[in-house]
């Protein structure tokens, strides 16, 4: 089995302030906690940006901030860009950020394969416009980071696949547990799982309190694990103790070492994913 690729989501488009006090919002905040669990064993990072506001933003001038700030330290972490639907919706402001160069410029970009209602939105993603971003990040040698929430989005995969949109190696994040898709449970993870294409690889995280359970069965079974407060803010199940991103990936890891799981470091994952160094 291929060593554990651990994914840290630490900010998403839906935690505040008001909510949780250790979500990190503005450019410094996002960076410290990234440095903060790069040596607790992350070696990718999905980003998401947040105005002065706090409300979330596609402009790139915000990750203009946010990644060289990580590669100085972190050169060769594995950076993803959010291109999400769930807050904007033209192709744009969508592929924005899938235009910087240099040491600002994505490893990675989210791709989420269909459109996926949550509890009080949705996140649209019309066939043309995913076919426009996994064009856009063909153009650009970064490489898509395909988020499924339904079995249905594997499927769209394959198509991509058919018309060369994108190329092998795969990397696929499985998120269960929303309340209008797949739900955390083993037969759901497993009937995605089948239908995956050859020369993927692919990880595992649960929504809310979902998120411990998935994670432990990823540490197990899955190439890699997402974890942080874009997808769960507690502690425990009973939501008596916020979270930081740190603790979440020190509980993880403390897991993930009891089971004599590897833990792939950076440039091992760059290795696995054909990324450029």
């Amino acid at each position: 089995m291929n060593k554990l690729i651990i994914n840290l989501a630490p900010t998403g488009m839906i935690p505040i302030k008001s909510q949780t006090p250790h979500v990190p919002i503005d450019p410094d905040e996002i960076v410290r906690d990234v440095l903060e669990c790069v040596p607790l064993g992350v070696s990718m990072v999905h980003l998401h940006a947040r105005n002065e506001e706090g409300l979330p933003t596609y402009k790139h001038s915000y990750y203009e901030k946010i990644i060289p700030a990580i590669r100085e330290k972190h050169p060769d972490l594995v950076i993803v860009a959010t291109t999400s639907g769930r807050n904007f919706n033209e192709f744009e402001k969508r592929s924005e950020v899938l235009n910087l160069t240099g040491i600002a410029k994505p490893d990675m970009g989210s791709l989420t394969l269909s459109s996926v209602n949550f509890n009080r939105e949705a996140s649209v993603n019309s066939p043309n416009m995913i076919m426009r971003l996994a064009e856009a990040m063909q153009d650009k040698g970064i490489k898509p980071e395909m988020e499924i929430f339904d079995l249905g989005m594997v499927n769209f995969a394959h198509y991509l696949i058919r018309k060369e949109l994108i190329e092998p190696p795969y990397y696929f994040n499985i998120l269960l547990g929303n309340i209008a898709a797949a739900q955390a449970k083993l037969l759901h993870l497993g009937l995605i799982v089948s239908e995956l294409p050859k020369q993927s690889f692919w990880s595992v995280t649960g929504i809310g309190d979902a998120q411990l359970n998935m994670n432990a069965i990823g540490a197990v079974a899955a190439d890699g694990i997402r974890i942080g407060l874009e997808d769960n803010i507690w502690f425990d199940e009973s939501r008596t103790c916020l979270a930081t991103n740190a603790m979440l990936v020190t509980r993880m890891r403390k897991i993930i070492d009891a089971l004599g799981r590897p833990i792939a470091t950076p440039a091992e994952v760059r290795s696995m994913l054909n990324l450029s160094s």
